[in-house]
C-alpha cells in the first residue's frame, strides 16, 4: 500500500506542462481531501526534478513559496511553462 505521500508524489508527477493544480486539489486526487497543508508540507520538503512542485498553488488563487527558489522562480518557471 502507498503512502500519502507517494501518492501525492505521483498526482504531482501527472501535472502537465501549463497547467495547475492546487494542494487541495492534489489531496484529493491523492485520497484524502483535508490533507491540504500535508500537501504543503510535502511539496516544501521535494527536491525530486521529476516532481514539478512548482505547478501546485493556493487554492486562494496566490502562487505560494517554491523550495528552489522562492515565489519568483516559481512564478518565473509557470510563465515559460505557460501556465501563467
Amino acid at each position: 500500500m502507498k503512502t500519502f505521500t507517494e501518492k501525492v508524489l505521483e498526482v504531482v508527477k501527472k501535472i502537465p506542462k501549463g497547467k495547475m493544480l492546487t494542494y487541495k486539489e492534489v489531496a484529493r486526487k491523492a485520497g484524502s481531501a483535508g490533507a491540504s497543508r500535508a500537501v504543503g508540507n510535502i511539496m516544501r520538503t521535494n527536491f525530486h526534478k521529476d516532481v514539478p512542485c512548482h505547478r501546485v498553488i493556493r487554492s486562494d488563487g496566490k502562487i505560494g513559496d517554491y523550495n528552489r527558489g522562492g515565489t519568483n522562480a516559481k512564478m518565473r518557471l509557470l510563465k515559460s511553462e505557460g501556465a501563467i
